[in-house]
């Protein structure tokens, strides 16, 4: 068992610290194991093939394309910008206006594609460069900027949510309604932060605006603001699945870019259509591949043994819970998110069920991690991507970002030890 454990996790740490892909290197662990148990000349390769095909052959899974092909549209065709003015419009009184609106806007942002890098790369180069031009220092542009894009994978839909839900089988639906109050007091925490530093350095903020300004920059972003009220209640009222609803969002998004505001062009639309397969593609080959090792892990009794080796520490659910927390947050650091929840869920799942923590909530906490996972190096892909369109240097860019930790590890802190923040909402309205 010591050796096995060793193939699992050591070959697969040694893999990623020394730069190899991450499908690549699921699979090759997964080879790995299947020459330790078997020897060379035994590989059942009718297996191998079965299990990759069953775990990419989930009709859930559509989400994940069309969720990522709605926010591009929506960052290439022009809505980002609406977004992002009217925010400001409503909140950049505040001291640190933009600051706020910067964070206002990844909120809103966050019901429509699901991705923290998406928001990122989308909203941040609007964002940075409002903020550098009326004064802000620009690495704290750029880290407010990172930093809330950590909210777009907890407020529905999300991306890691879907991933999630399903490698642990558990309701998609409960479990994006559970990210919505946990993503509002993300950005309430951050907001904190914000002002506290508008003080402190003397940050400007506009005028208190006039009811013609708000009704104006509200009338110029009621489209792109009426997509969450779709998505959400088209699922609640169930005139669609949370997987249709996916493709809901890349139609509504394609009518309001291409038919509406008229910024997206065919040449642009086939640029996009091409980008969100590519991204497709690699999930779901870190997907395929993933269920092999999971399917192995299972088999050789990995999540027992964990199980049981937890239980020796403490039979606490919150205590556990904190114990999880620590593992994720050092997981995050080093593991691309889709990958850690396609191979830690099924580790994970039969411990929450055996000691009773409800798999919505341990949902919701894992992809909190993951996305503080997100701001830390050395993967940080928001970090990466902020710095890029900020043209900031990485290690200033940590710096810059290092108080937001405290925000979002309030967050995670609170969403821990009350289980009823993200599961108030599913019980109300699903009673689940």
């Amino acid at each position: 068992m010591a050796i096995m454990l060793l193939i699992f996790l050591g070959l697969l740490i040694f893999l990623f610290i020394t730069g190899f892909p991450v499908p690549y290197a699921i699979g090759l662990t997964s080879l790995a194991v299947l020459i330790y148990e078997r020897g060379m000349l035994g590989i059942p390769y009718e297996i191998i093939a079965q299990r990759i095909i069953y775990g990419v052959n989930n009709f859930t899974l559509l989400a994940i394309p069309f969720f990522l092909l709605a926010g591009k549209l929506m960052n290439t065709g022009g809505i980002t910008k609406r977004i992002f003015k009217f925010a400001n419009t409503i909140i950049g009184y505040l001291p640190g206006g933009l600051g706020h609106a910067n964070i206002v806007a990844s909120i809103i942002f966050a019901g429509m594609s699901g991705s923290a890098v998406a928001d990122a790369a989308g909203l941040g180069t609007i964002e940075v460069q409002a903020m550098s031009d009326e004064g802000y220092d620009k690495e704290f542009s750029a880290a407010v900027t990172a930093a809330s894009s950590t909210i777009g994978p907890i407020i529905p839909p999300s991306i890691p949510l879907v991933m999630y839900g399903v490698m642990g089988d558990v309701s998609i639906a409960a479990l994006l309604v559970a990210g919505i109050v946990p993503g509002l007091l993300m950005g309430l925490c951050m907001m904190i932060i914000v002002y506290y530093y508008a003080i402190k350095r003397g940050y400007p903020r506009r005028p208190f605006p006039k009811i013609k300004e708000v009704l104006q920059s509200f009338y110029e972003a009621f489209w792109p603001l009426l997509t969450p009220v779709i998505l959400i209640g088209g699922i609640l009222l169930g005139i669609f699945t949370a997987t249709e609803a996916a493709a809901v969002a890349s139609l509504y998004a394609f009518i309001l870019s291409v038919f509406i505001y008229r910024e997206l062009k065919i040449k642009d639309i086939m640029e996009i259509v091409y980008d969100t397969v590519k991204e497709t593609a690699l999930i779901l080959f870190i997907v395929a591949n993933a269920s092999l090792y999971g399917w192995l892990l299972i088999k050789a009794q990995i999540p027992m043994m964990f199980i049981e080796q937890i239980f020796k520490i403490s039979q606490n659910p919150l205590v556990i819970l904190f114990i999880l927390n620590l593992f994720l947050l050092i997981v995050g650091c080093f593991m691309e998110t889709n990958a850690a929840i396609t191979i830690l869920t099924p580790i994970m799942m039969p411990l929450a069920r055996a000691i009773g923590i409800n798999p919505v909530h341990l949902g919701v906490v894992m992809v909190l991690n993951l996305m503080i996972g997100l701001l830390t190096p050395p993967i940080g892909m928001s970090l990466y991507a902020v710095a890029r369109v900020a043209r900031v240097s990485f290690d200033k860019m940590v710096r810059a970002v290092a108080p937001f930790y405290i925000p979002l590890l309030v967050s995670l802190i609170l969403v821990t030890i009350f289980p009823q923040i993200s599961l108030w909402l599913p019980n109300l309205l699903l009673g689940k």
